[in-house]
């Protein structure tokens, strides 16, 4: 079975996110890797194109009852009818998370899968600091591009 990367990030990003999404979307996929996200716009439509443009599998989990709102890019949509509760979800479903940008909602991602113990990168968005400005021990590692955000998740996961 391939490897699972979720990619998350906000709906509406800025045009360096997007452009790095795309790029980890292409990335994933010439390495054989299935695409996880939100189904939406912004970092989501952008992995997913990135992916699509790649021959790659892309998956969207959706909040709503229905695929409305899903970009054209996406392979496969779950429909969950769960909002937020959606991010759980994608997140049990990967096997590493590419966190792009910065959102309440990438930040939850994050969050569950720093919980739960699945290897976790941030891209360009949030970091974790203790109060005196320094990462925390247990803190998500940062990447400075989007093929060292790639690599790090390819190679933390057990089935790749």
């Amino acid at each position: 079975m391939p490897v699972q990367v979720a990619v998350c990030g906000p709906g509406a990003c800025t045009e360096q996110d997007e452009e790095h999404a795309y790029e980890v979307g292409c990335l994933l996929a010439q390495a054989g890797a299935t695409v996880l996200n939100g189904g939406g716009t912004g970092v989501m439509a952008a992995v997913s194109a990135g992916a699509r443009s790649a021959g790659g599998l892309v998956v969207g989990v959706r909040p709503g009852p229905t695929a409305d709102g899903a970009n054209p890019d996406l392979s496969v949509v779950l429909a969950t009818n769960m909002g937020e509760a959606r991010n759980a979800i994608l997140v049990w479903s990967a096997d590493a998370v590419i966190v792009i940008g910065g959102s309440w909602g990438a930040l939850s991602e994050l969050a569950l899968a720093k919980r739960r113990g699945v290897p976790v990168i941030s891209l360009g968005g949030w970091q974790v600091l203790d109060v005196a400005g320094n990462p925390l021990p247990d803190a998500p590692p940062t990447a400075a591009t989007p093929e060292a955000a790639v690599a790090f998740a390819l190679s933390t996961t057990e089935r790749y």
